[in-house]
Parts: structure tokens; C-alpha cells; sequence
């Protein structure tokens, strides 16, 4: 999965205007853009996004356009916005195109991501809005409407219909808060429908799906799931002989039983391939598939076959099965998935955002003397499932904990979620309850963005515990709570009272070092004209920084190679060089490692010994077995076995950097990655 910036891009003053280097190889189509700007508008009064990353492209002959100066009788939606809309370009985003097509199954949900009402006619200004889910809020993300051009042809996403835009310019506004079209190579579905519908994502292996997969999947299109599908086995968007593509994200719009005119019911699956074309060939295939033959045209009808090489075809259950082996579900509740007169019905959903605080609700693990303080949630389930094929009087429920800022904070903790029976509607665990219980259901360690399970359990009171791998280990969180109406959840009281010292409720230290905001004046004061600070700049201005406070003496073991590392691994744009944002997100990172390189520094020698090494990277949310270990002793160590103040600020990038690459290309989850010659080049060559 891509895992990319999704921080907030910085307003005001601190925010450099882009130069042509910046732009890239976009820059003469944007440059034009710039001149005699004023407010953001150009002298025709159309407005142009100064903060949009252009220069992440690697096409040099791009021209940015207008979607009139593309097609005169442009329009943003033509006839409603529907899956056949949306049709792959050059991008290997085809993860995100997959979650749009799903989207676009749902009018009230497409309509909350693409607002209505917008339009090339009466008050066109140039400017477009749309909105996507992050951390429990819906965000709105601002764009022009210049989109990359070849010839005069869209290069990125297009609509089948060439007058069509809503499709493209949504995919540009998911570019800018992903941090440039570049970001969207590669990655899971389920990220992206997640950030367009607040859904809770579960992924499957095809394999140990229920055999009858006709009643696993009807239910979940009953409650408006959107369902997701690749092969990960083969090359990159290379055909197997039945026309399916490897490593390629499809989306699963139905499911139905088809009656034969010999009176034989067959299972079929209906799956769209989001490039628009490249079906299924094997049987029940659209265009070729003589198993059609044998079914009525009122059948027909009746499941909507076309036969037209759309990108959408039927295939059955077995081929389903034989040919894909991962399925991305997204779980929608009622406040997303509520348009009037629907019959379905989805989950209802609690949420609640939540923190671990180190030595006040940072308990760590359930083997640890402090497990209780960690948050608890209770889960009360009354109301039983509605499955007259379940002999159990259960209840279904699905619980997902996500981590908040992991790209800006670039720590990812492990987490764990147990739930234990409750003694009544208003329990909370202590201790020594604790001790006394087997929780009833547990997830393990799982080193995620977010974590996720489905349960069912008899009617009764539960309690709901997430926590981290370790004690006192700081972190945000959203705790979410699906269930079926009638059951609810929520936060349990804690006693006013839990035994605990005065000590152990002190609240955590602040930084060591000062926050990126107030190093603004530092970062202008070093920086080049053009607002960026190269590594000869970053040197003199982190000398500043860290030699002017409690760390004086520290900086002197950087250097001008460290910096040009720390340049190389935080530059998103390629440019040697970073901007306001990208430095802030570089400073978040060395706030952090340091006050943890500080705390393992006991003896305060300005340096840690090897043994101290393995738990500090712990400590960093960096989990590393035995033999990165003894890698990282033979070529970061100084010959004393000893990683310096420096050092371990260069290591602990480069590893971060390094594991983040690894999974923004392994783009179904399977631990292996695929890379060409080039990308292996930059790789090795530019860090």
C-alpha cells in the first residue's frame, strides 16, 4: 500500500511560491499559469491552485489544459455519474479507480466525495471542491481544473464519455491530498474507499472464503459493502489466459443465481475491471461466452448482461475463485449509506476517538502489571442476527482501531484488541479483573494503519481493550464499533480511584526539541531565495537548532553526508532539495527520535551501545529481527560498537524510508515487491 503524506499542506507565508524547477516537467503549461496572478486567479479570472504538487511527474511532455481547451462541450457529470466513468490512464492507480467505480454504485455516497452543483456554466471560476474522510472528519480538498494532457488527450483517469470531467478531477484532488499523482501508484482499494465513504475495510484471502460464496457475499451487498478483487501472482498488469490481469485492482458490483433454460441454477459473479475494457474471456464472458446461449433473454435482462466489451463481465463462482485471491471489503454504516427508500441495511456504527498517554492510558500489552489503564469500550449485544440459516443465537459485530497521523508522525505501533466478558452494562476491568478472565476474542500484534475484526458472540455485556505492544508507548486512536441496530457502544467509566501512585498519573514529558512551528523563523533564515533548504543549508540550520538548547554538543557529529541523506530520503519532488512541508515533516521525525535516543542514552555519553539499539527501535515503532540487527552493527556502528547522536538519526530514516517504500510497492499485502530497473536505480541510488 502507498503509504504517502497526508498532512495538511501549509497556508500563508510559509508556503513558497513554486518555481519552474519545482514544476518540473509540467512547469511551462503552470508557469503561463503564474503570471500576474493575484489571489490565485490569472488575468482571465480562472483560479490556479498554487499548492498543488506538480513536479512529481517523470512525463516530459505534459501540457496542462483546461477541460473546455480539451473539449469545447465539456461538462462535469453527463447523464449521472456512473462505474463506466472512470477508465485508467498511465497511472498504476488503478486501486483508487476500482474504489470509485464501487463508489459510483451509491449516489448518496459519490454525492458526499463530489458535491453537486458544480459545473463549466454559470459561475464557473476554475475552481472545484470535493471531500474525503480522514481520521473521522470530512475534509474538503480545493483544486483547479488543469489537468496533464498528451496530444490534446487526457493522460490520467478519463470518463468513456469525452465530455465528462467529475472522474478526472476528483482523481486530481485525491492526488493532492496523497501528495502529488505520483502518490497514487500503487496501493490497496480499500485505503482509498476508506477515505471516500468513513467505511471500516476487511480484507480476505479468496481462499478461505466460505464455500458458499454466494451467501457470504450477498449479505455484504445487502448492507452496501464495496467489494474489491485482485491476482497477485503474476507480473504487473500482464494478462493470464483468460484475459484477467495480475496485480490489478477489479471492483465486485453483484452477485446473482442464474436459471438456465434447462432449469440448472448457476452462481455467477459480476466484476469490473476499472481501465474500461480487458475482460474475462473464459466462460460466461461477455462477448464470446456460448454459456449465454443457454439462458433466456428475459434472464438475461433480469442481471443486466451487456454484451459489450465495457470493462464489467460475468464469470462464475469457481473462475472467480480460481482466478483472484484477494477480496477488499468496506463496511458501510448508516450516517454514509443512507439514501431514502433504500432497502439496505447497513451496520450501525459508534466512534470514538481515543490516545494511549504514556503512564496515565498506556498500559501495554495484557501480560503487563498495567493492562488496565489502557482505554476500555463497552459493547453491549441485545439484539440477535436475522439469519435463519444460523442455528447459533449470536450476534454479529465488526470492530476496527486505527491509528491517527502515521504518515506525519511516521511511527506505527503494534497493536492488539481483546474483548473480555463484562460483569454488567456499566463494568470496568480492573487489574485484578483482568487477571481472573480469558478474553473471548483477540487479535495479536499487527503492525497496520488500522486493524480489523469480525465476531459474533451471545447476547451479553462485553468490554473492548486496545492497546499497544509495549507500555507507555504514545499514540492517537479511532476506535470503531459496528453492529447491528439494536446493540450499541460505548466509552466505560473509569473509577475515580485505581490504586495508582501519583507517580505513575504524571502526565508525559514535552520534546526535547522545539515543534516544527517554531523552527519557521530558523527554516527562513537558512533557506534559499526560492524558500528550500538544500543539505548544505539543512546542516547549518540543524547546527542551530539542536547546538542552541539542552543538546549542545550533539550537533557536532553532523555532518554535510548526513544531511544530503536527509534530503534524499524526505524529498518527495526529486529536486534535492525540501520545502516548508516537507521539513516539517523531517522535524516531527527528529523531535521524536531524540527524546527516545535520549532516554536510552543513560550514561548521557552522546552515544548508544549495540544492545541498547534493538529496544530504542522498538521504541520508534521500528520492529527489526536479529539479523537487521547485526546489518545494522556492521555498517552504522562506530568501531566501538557504538551508534552516535547522528548516526542514529540517519538509521532510523533510512530504515523508515526504506520499510515505507517496500509497502507502497507490495500492493496486495503479500511481502514481496516487484520493482523495475529504473525504480531499483533510484531506489539505491538516491537515498
Amino acid at each position: 500500500m502507498s503509504d504517502t503524506n497526508n498532512s495538511e499542506p501549509a497556508t500563508g507565508d510559509e508556503l513558497p511560491e513554486p518555481s519552474a524547477q519545482q514544476l518540473g516537467s509540467h512547469g511551462s503549461r503552470y508557469q503561463h499559469c503564474f503570471t500576474n496572478v493575484e489571489n490565485n486567479f490569472t488575468d482571465d479570472r480562472l483560479f490556479v491552485d498554487h499548492t498543488f504538487p506538480t513536479g512529481d511527474s517523470e512525463q516530459p511532455d505534459l501540457v496542462w489544459r483546461r477541460p473546455k481547451e480539451i473539449c469545447p462541450s465539456a461538462q462535469f457529470i453527463v447523464d449521472g455519474a456512473t462505474r463506466m466513468d472512470v477508465c485508467q490512464g498511465i497511472l498504476n492507480d488503478c486501486w483508487f479507480l476500482s474504489a470509485v467505480a464501487s463508489l459510483s454504485l451509491h449516489h448518496s455516497l459519490l454525492e458526499r466525495v463530489v458535491p453537486a452543483g458544480q459545473s463549466f456554466g454559470k459561475g464557473y471560476t476554475g475552481c472545484f471542491t470535493f471531500r474525503f474522510w480522514q481520521y473521522g472528519e470530512w475534509q474538503e480538498v480545493k483544486i483547479d481544473d488543469l489537468l496533464p494532457t498528451r496530444n490534446g488527450q487526457l493522460v490520467y483517469l478519463s470518463s468513456s464519455n469525452k465530455a465528462e470531467f467529475w472522474s478526472p478531477l476528483l482523481e486530481k484532488a485525491y492526488a493532492k491530498l496523497k501528495g502529488g499523482y505520483r502518490a497514487l501508484n500503487m496501493g490497496f482499494p480499500h485505503e482509498a474507499m476508506v477515505d471516500m465513504t468513513g467505511g471500516v475495510a476487511e480484507v480476505f484471502s479468496v481462499a478461505t472464503l466460505p464455500s458458499d460464496l454466494v451467501g457470504f457475499l450477498q449479505p455484504l451487498l445487502r448492507k452496501g459493502a464495496l467489494i474489491n478483487c485482485a491476482n497477485s501472482q503474476g507480473p504487473l498488469e500482464q494478462k493470464n489466459k483468460f484475459g484477467i490481469l495480475f496485480r490489478h485492482a477489479y471492483s465486485l458490483t453483484g452477485v446473482e443465481k442464474v436459471k438456465t433454460i434447462n432449469g440448472n441454477i448457476v452462481e455467477l459473479v459480476r466484476v469490473h475491471n476499472p481501465w474500461g475494457k480487458v475482460e474475462w474471456e473464459g466462460p460466461w464472458s461477455d462477448m464470446g461466452g456460448p454459456e449465454w446461449c443457454q439462458v433466456s433473454e428475459e434472464e438475461q435482462w433480469r442481471v443486466r448482461r451487456v454484451k459489450k466489451e465495457d470493462g464489467e463481465f460475468w464469470m462464475s463462482v469457481a473462475d472467480f475463485c480460481q482466478n483472484f485471491e484477494i477480496m477488499e471489503v468496506c463496511h458501510l454504516s448508516e450516517d454514509t449509506l443512507s439514501a431514502p427508500g433504500s432497502t439496505r441495511r447497513p451496520w450501525r456504527c459508534a466512534l470514538y476517538h481515543g490516545s494511549w498517554v504514556p503512564f496515565r492510558s498506556a498500559g501495554g500489552p495484557p501480560r503487563g502489571g498495567r493492562y488496565n489503564q489502557n482505554p476500555q469500550f463497552h459493547l453491549t449485544l441485545l439484539e440477535e442476527d436475522d439469519d435463519p440459516g444460523d442455528p447459533e443465537l449470536t450476534c454479529s459485530f465488526l470492530v476496527a482501531l486505527m491509528q491517527k497521523h502515521t504518515r506525519r508522525t511516521g511511527v506505527q505501533l503494534n497493536l492488539n484488541l481483546h474483548i473480555y466478558q463484562a460483569r454488567s452494562e456499566s463494568s470496568y476491568l480492573s487489574l485484578l479483573d483482568l487477571a481472573m478472565l480469558q478474553p473471548v476474542i483477540s487479535l495479536e500484534q499487527n503492525q497496520r494503519r488500522e486493524v480489523l475484526f469480525r465476531g459474533r458472540l451471545a447476547p451479553g455485556h462485553y468490554i473492548i481493550i486496545p492497546s499497544t505492544a509495549k507500555a507507555n508507548q504514545e499514540g492517537e486512536f479511532i476506535l470503531r464499533i459496528l453492529t447491528e441496530e439494536g446493540n450499541k457502544a460505548m466509552p466505560a467509566d473509569k473509577p475515580d480511584t485505581d490504586g495508582k501512585s501519583p507517580t505513575e498519573l504524571a502526565p508525559s514529558t514535552e520534546s526535547i526539541l522545539p515543534s516544527a512551528a517554531t523552527t519557521l523563523q530558523l527554516f527562513k533564515k537558512h533557506c534559499n531565495s526560492k524558500r528550500h533548504c538544500r543539505a548544505a543549508e539543512l546542516l547549518s540550520l540543524l547546527r542551530e537548532a539542536i547546538g542552541g538548547g539542552v543538546l549542545a554538543g550533539y550537533e557536532k557529529g553532523l555532518c554535510l553526508e548526513h544531511c544530503k541523506s536527509f534530503v534524499a530520503l524526505m524529498d518527495s519532488n526529486g529536486m534535492g532539495q525540501l520545502d516548508w512541508e516537507e521539513f516539517q515533516l523531517f522535524w516531527e521525525k527528529i523531535r521524536k527520535w531524540t527524546d527516545i535516543f535520549v532516554t536510552f542514552d543513560k550514561n548521557r555519553s552522546q552515544s548508544l551501545e549495540y544492545i541498547e539499539i534493538s529496544p530504542a527501535l522498538t521504541a520508534a515503532g521500528l520492529w527489526v529481527d536479529e539479523f537487521v540487527i547485526e546489518l545494522i552493527g556492521l555498517r552504522y556502528t562506530e568501531p566501538d560498537m557504538t551508534v552516535s547522536y547522528s548516526g542514529f538519526l540517519y538509521l532510523l530514516l533510512k530504515l523508515d524510508s526504506m520499510i515505507q517504500k517496500f509497502h507502497s510497492y507490495d500492493m496486495v499485502g503479500m511481502g514481496t515487491v516487484s520493482v523495475n530497473y529504473r525504480q531499483w536505480l533510484h531506489m539505491t541510488m538516491y537515498n
